[in-house]
């Protein structure tokens, strides 16, 4: 068999090898049809070049019979390396569990392309030192003059093989916000939610900051949603986030994360007016506006339904003359409310009215929060609170543990020892709820009690019975342990008032 018989045989085996090839990608991976049917229409221009080869070298026409011959060669090369590139890379390494970038694959069936050239030169007498020299040249040329595109390309390469971004991502570039669909060399192709396709060069990529939803941990695409609210500063803040946040736990609402769960919190006030931030988790970044568009129908339900309105943006003009009349008026009304609070209190039972109204005169509003510590064991204050809103809880600590003693309701004072004597804190009190309070100061009470020195003796009565409650002694009022620690509490008030003096 002569040479070039022998050739056309091997350029007719490769043409073989590569349909066959083809027909099992066809069918084993159908995502693929595209590249699979490009390369297969190469090989029938490989086809077509063998054939004209042997027709036109049978008449005499040797010269374009050999450049038939050698396209179909270069040809069949190329398709054999691309359809064993798509056998190993999407077919054999993911049987294997493993899965490079794609740019991977690109790079190697570039590579092998490359080195199939070059040997096909040098089997056809072609001299490649001097060939690269001159390569080099125009490279250099095409390179200065294809920075931006080359930049993209290599951009291209970083992405994909560090894996910044991946297909399947969702992505958030300045006002473009969707789901990665392919990363090209030169360029990364976004699909948003209103079915744009946003190309954005990978060069920009490489070299500006971006956003991916989820956490490269967790497998699942969380992405946490805030959205605001805006309503009256007096509403209680505690009480508003609970509300928001059991709008979302007690209701089924689809693409609503349950772990972890929805959070609110207070972030602003200003102009009389509370910002609160409702923040959940959803679980599928795609209908995320129509998701929260529920979340909000089911908060403002809530709010609704606790008498908690939306504040709606106001400008206020005040009208009312602010004068002497009417700043007396407001401050006879807050005094009524301080002296029936007073009122309430067996502490204050010995005083007269002009007493109490005195000693309203004195009180200081002192509002707490769920979870303040008010007042601590130990710790030294000449006041006492006067609780006329929420409950408190009463500790007494000792030896490192905590013990629950009582819970104030609305009516009772507390740190009235520390008032009256002077002597530390024997408990520490908490707020259980938002609390309002009225704090007395020793100044404030000390007035009263020297027009009156006789009401000590009741009033440390009243103490004594406290103290006997606390320390969990229960003699009867007529016992002279009682009468005795009446004694000293009256002793430490004239001591501490100076009424002896």
């Amino acid at each position: 068999m002569s040479a070039t018989s022998l050739f056309r045989t091997e350029v007719f085996t490769a043409m073989v090898v590569a349909l066959v090839l083809g027909l099992v990608l066809l069918a084993l991976r159908p995502r693929d049809r595209v590249s699979t049917r490009n390369a297969l229409v190469l090989l029938v221009f490989c086809a077509v070049a063998a054939a004209a080869d042997t027709a036109i070298g049978s008449i005499g026409g040797r010269t374009f019979a050999g450049i038939l011959a050698d396209a179909a060669t270069v040809l069949v090369g190329v398709v054999l390396i691309r359809m064993v590139g798509i056998l190993v890379f999407r077919i054999v390494l993911p049987a294997v569990r493993a899965a490079p970038a794609r740019i991977v694959e690109d790079l190697v069936t570039a590579g092998l392309m490359v080195a199939w050239g070059l040997v096909w030169l040098r089997v056809a007498g072609v001299d490649l030192g001097s060939l690269i020299t001159t390569s080099a040249v125009i490279t250099g040329v095409v390179a200065f003059s294809m920075q931006e595109t080359l930049g993209n390309i290599l951009g291209g390469i970083v992405l994909q093989l560090d894996q910044s971004i991946r297909v399947g991502d969702w992505m958030k570039v300045e006002e473009t916000s969707g789901r990665v669909v392919e990363i090209r060399w030169r360029y990364t192709a976004v699909e948003t939610r209103n079915r744009e396709t946003v190309v954005i060069p990978n060069g920009w990529l490489v070299k500006n900051r971006f956003t991916l939803v989820g956490s490269r941990a967790d497998p699942s695409p969380l992405w946490r949603r805030w959205l605001w609210f805006e309503l009256d500063a007096l509403q209680p803040p505690l009480r508003v986030c609970e509300v928001l946040v059991k709008a979302v736990t007690d209701a089924d609402i689809p693409n609503v994360a349950r772990d972890p769960g929805p959070t609110a919190v207070l972030m602003k006030v200003e102009s009389g007016i509370g910002r609160y931030a409702l923040r959940y988790f959803l679980d599928d970044p795609r209908p995320d506006d129509v998701t929260d568009s529920i979340v909000r129908a089911h908060a403002l339900a809530a709010l609704t339904r606790h008498n908690m309105p939306i504040a709606a943006p106001r400008e206020e003009r005040l009208l009312i003359k602010d004068n002497e009349a009417h700043r007396a008026a407001l401050h006879m009304k807050e005094l009524a409310r301080r002296e029936a609070a007073l009122a309430r209190v067996d502490l204050f039972a010995p005083l007269s009215e002009a007493e109490r109204a005195e000693l309203a005169e004195h009180l200081v509003y002192a509002p707490f929060v769920k979870g303040d510590t008010i007042t601590r064991q130990g710790s030294v204050a000449h006041w006492l609170y006067l609780v006329v809103g929420g409950e408190a809880d009463v500790w007494i600590e000792a030896g490192g543990e905590r013990t629950h003693v009582a819970t104030l309701i609305p009516g009772n004072v507390f740190g009235e020892m520390g008032m009256m004597t002077g002597e530390p804190r024997r408990a520490t009190i908490t707020a259980r709820s938002d609390i309002e309070c009225y704090r007395l100061d020793k100044a404030g009470f000390e007035k009263v009690l020297r027009s009156r020195p006789d009401i000590a003796g009741e009033m440390s009565r009243v103490l004594a019975t406290r103290q006997t409650e606390l320390t969990g002694r229960r003699e009867p009022a007529e016992s002279g342990g009682k009468k005795g620690a009446r004694d000293d509490i009256l002793a430490r008030i004239r001591g501490f008032f100076g009424l002896d003096a």
